[in-house]
């Protein structure tokens, strides 16, 4: 995917505040964050969005999971309370098109939407 913005974040390319790195995941500091802790916890594995996931995907799925909860932990957010977040598609306000997972705390999230 040479034109993704998170291909090229993850290879690399583009600078970016990375926060954790392992062999599936990358997390980052959003650069237009909504609270003031925002991250993007994205698979190294280039997928559009949840549409294009299937069963091979388990693993690493779950593991996004795993990591935005750690994440969470260490930057002090998980005992007062925190926001993961998947836009999928237009309708559903996914801009890049790479399967992402935003983490969003460190003031009350209250409805708002991310």
């Amino acid at each position: 995917m040479s034109e993704c913005i998170f291909c090229k974040i993850i290879n690399k390319e583009i600078p970016s505040q990375v926060i954790f790195e392992d062999e599936h995941v990358l997390a980052f500091k959003d650069i237009n964050p909504v609270a003031p802790v925002h991250l993007l916890v994205v698979p190294k594995k280039h997928r559009e969005s949840l549409n294009d996931i299937d069963v091979t995907d388990e693993a690493w799925l779950g593991h996004i999971l795993i990591v935005a909860k750690k994440l969470a932990q260490e930057l002090g957010i998980a005992d007062s309370g925190y926001r993961v977040v998947n836009n999928c598609g237009d309708d559903g306000g996914q801009v890049v098109k790479h399967l992402h997972f935003h983490v969003i705390g460190g003031q009350p999230l209250g409805v708002k939407i991310c």
